[in-house]
């Protein structure tokens, strides 16, 4: 994870709370959603089950911009 946040990929991360089980919400500098999971599929948190994806939803920024 933190290599992927150092090179970029995850902008930001972070657990949700107040929900009643252990959510985390990533979110990525990617052009699509299959960028998103065969970068994921490689990372040891995902192999080892410690996290796991749930759902991958494309957005668009409409308001304030992010940082690089």
């Amino acid at each position: 994870m933190d290599a992927l946040a150092d090179e970029g990929f995850i902008v930001l991360g972070g657990p949700l709370k107040n929900y009643p089980k252990h959510r985390t919400l990533l979110i990525f500098d990617a052009p699509d959603q299959e960028t998103v999971r065969a970068r994921m599929a490689a990372d040891p948190w995902i192999r080892d089950g410690t996290l796991r994806i749930l759902d991958v939803y494309g957005w668009e920024i409409l308001l304030g911009t992010l940082k690089r």
